[in-house]
């Protein structure tokens, strides 16, 4: 199945952290995700929300949409209080040809707090566990009915971070709940990326492809950083520029037969990370190794 490369408007202007790349405009990171080589992008704060105004600012830069962020709260919400609240979002990306929702569960989340350690993050109880688990296989097949499939993203912060909650998560939940493998998140929360991917490749139906830098994220680790201050420090970087071996993390997904988009999405201060010069260079590692691993690729501009 065929590969299309991917980016985020995360590394020019940063929706948690507004100081970052806040005067970015958005035509600039639209021109510069296209002159690196990427296909499409993923949602910003600073896109359009009407289909139509959002599929014309793309396509004056010869870009797909891939998918946007959603923030679920299933953990206090049923899944009918879910359902209404993730419509308007759901619609959106179905409009403009998005088939899969960026989806984290950020009930109690310190991701966007930079006063709070990311060590400090919520756990759910036992207690919480089936029922959670029961609300999101049906959310998930609700939205597989409506043309758009959940893809549950594991991130630093929230109740989802581990290797062992992934587990849990994939375990006790329907096919139709699929994951989002983030190797930089991964990384962040003391897990191998290759152990995951070999464990759930069936189940993966988006990857945000980022690398980290080992020696920020020992001391984000010893120092009890939070995410933010962590992002800002630059423990995230792009594929090729960090610790992470992607060879053996995306290995399993070429032998499953994957095919979708993989987003080069690595959050940096973009003053002191040049937001081109990043992105071109995720972009060139990224696609170097998916042709050694054999994937089929639709990708942007050699």
């Amino acid at each position: 199945m065929t590969v299309r490369l991917g980016t985020n408007p995360i590394a020019w202007s940063n929706d948690d952290l507004p100081e970052l790349g806040g005067d970015t405009p958005l035509e600039t990171c639209l021109a510069q995700a296209r002159a690196a080589g990427f296909a499409g992008i993923e949602k910003g704060n600073k896109f359009p929300t009407e289909p139509r105004a959002l599929l014309e600012v793309l396509g004056r830069h010869g870009l797909a949409f891939v998918s946007g962020w959603y923030g679920a709260e299933l953990r206090w919400r049923t899944v009918e209080q879910e359902i209404a609240a993730v419509q308007p979002h759901l619609e959106l990306l179905r409009a403009c040809g998005a088939t899969v929702m960026v989806f984290a569960e950020t009930s109690g989340s310190v991701q966007g707090r930079r006063d709070t350690p990311v060590a400090d993050r919520p756990r759910m109880s036992e207690a919480e566990w089936p029922v959670f688990l029961e609300r999101l296989t049906g959310l998930g097949d609700w939205t597989a009915g409506e043309g758009v499939r959940i893809a549950f993203h594991h991130h630093m912060g929230t109740v989802i971070e581990t290797a062992a909650e992934i587990d849990r998560l994939m375990a006790g939940t329907g096919p139709n709940v699929g994951l989002l493998f983030d190797t930089g998140h991964l990384a962040f929360a003391g897990a191998d990326p290759a152990e995951v991917s070999r464990r759930w490749a069936n189940r993966i139906n988006h990857v945000h492809a980022k690398d980290v830098r080992p020696e920020v994220l020992a001391r984000a680790r010893a120092e009890r950083w939070s995410f933010l201050d962590s992002v800002v420090a630059g423990v995230f970087t792009v594929p090729g520029d960090g610790a992470v071996d992607f060879g053996s993390a995306l290995r399993p997904l070429c032998d499953a037969g994957y095919g979708g988009w993989m987003i080069v999405e690595a959050e940096q201060d973009p003053a002191k990370a040049e937001p081109l010069t990043y992105a071109a260079s995720g972009f060139r590692s990224l696609r170097h190794t998916l042709e050694e691993l054999g994937f089929e690729l639709e990708s942007g501009p050699p």
